[in-house]
């Protein structure tokens, strides 16, 4: 595979910020032009266009010469893409951030800032707001049930106190995340057959069985358009979803643990089924689980490694995770009714 490439090396710098472009010119002043005004300058922006098509290589080029440019002939999806911006990386922090964000002046400062008081935790997660409504919270990371179901910390809440602190969770999102280099040179960086979606929980779950930390950042803050570029394709969306969340359960959670929570596990899948099939997209969903078939030779040689090296038990695992997240699954489901519904007396008035 053939690559463009212009990456300018200079003296190490502490952070790395590698931002995925695909199609997303019209994000590009926003993203780009909050990281010129960063306080903490000792950092390197390495942007990897994923084969666009909307002029956005050129447009980097021209607007901003200072970004290391690591132009790809074609799609390779959120893991793919950021894999080849991580071999180009030199910081000891790698800060991944999504093209449809803009980030708070102080943002890596503050990170740089708890990556030297939180020598502990491998990875951080950012504050992420809504773009178009800056009270409200997008995401303060996530956590994790026993079931293998996240759950987005502050969805859809206005901030206030309860994300003001900073804390220990399962892990960040793979929006606006930092990860130690030493971490991901013990458990691995993003998984390539994820493509996309759920690579963050995955990764995170795997620097959780060995014993690294994730802390939330509540200073760290980033301004995101949530699902910007997903909304673009939303049966692949649900694809992707459906069967990474099943790769990331299999690869990664304990035989004991599985055993323990195959009830729960049943009843997700069931609540799972019968949503997706009311929103329209339950062939995307059964052809997820399909896919996943295909894949389990593949996912159980990973489980092999990936369980070796883990340096925790599982109750220490448990610890770190929820008991359950089914209250906030309801009422995802219940919405399935309840929308469609209201839909219908709209159009019948």
């Amino acid at each position: 595979m053939k690559l463009v490439s212009r990456v300018t090396k200079s003296p190490m710098p502490e952070i790395s910020v590698i931002i995925l472009n695909w199609n997303g010119k019209d994000f590009l002043d926003d993203c780009l032009g909050a990281l010129r005004r960063q306080t903490f300058r000792d950092f390197e922006t390495i942007l990897v266009d994923n084969g666009s098509r909307d002029g956005s290589v050129e447009y980097i080029r021209k607007h901003f010469p200072e970004v290391n440019l690591l132009a790809l002939p074609e799609n390779l999806g959120f893991a793919g893409g950021n894999i080849a911006g991580y071999a180009q990386a030199r910081g000891e922090l790698i800060v991944l951030l999504n093209n449809d964000t803009e980030a708070h002046p102080s943002w890596l400062e503050e990170i740089h800032r708890a990556s030297e008081s939180h020598t502990k935790a491998g990875s951080f997660a950012s504050k992420m707001m809504y773009f178009d409504d800056r009270s409200r919270v997008e995401n303060c990371g996530f956590d994790l049930g026993i079931s293998g179901v996240t759950v987005d910390l502050g969805r859809g809440e206005l901030d206030g106190p309860d994300w003001t602190q900073s804390r220990k969770v399962f892990g960040g999102c793979g929006g606006a995340v930092a990860l130690r280099h030493k971490m991901l040179e013990q458990i691995g960086f993003l998984d390539p057959d994820f493509f996309m979606t759920y690579e963050d929980l995955d990764l995170s779950f795997r620097a959780q069985l060995c014993g690294f930390e994730c802390v939330y950042l509540p200073k760290a803050i980033v301004y995101h358009r949530y699902r910007a570029t997903n909304q673009k394709t939303p049966s692949r969306q649900v694809f992707y979803s459906q069967r990474n969340i099943e790769l990331a359960y299999l690869k990664n959670m304990p035989l004991g643990l599985i055993l323990r929570s195959a009830p729960q596990r049943f009843l997700y899948e069931v609540g799972a089924a019968i949503y997706f099939s009311k929103q329209g997209a339950g062939f995307a969903f059964l052809r997820a689980k399909l896919e996943v078939l295909k894949c389990l030779p593949a996912t159980l040689r990973k489980r092999s490694e990936i369980q070796k090296k883990r340096t925790i038990t599982d109750s220490q695992l448990r610890s770190v995770m929820r008991g359950s997240v089914f209250l906030k699954k309801f009422r995802k489901l219940r919405s399935a009714w309840v929308m469609p519904a209201q839909e219908t007396r709209e159009k019948s008035m």
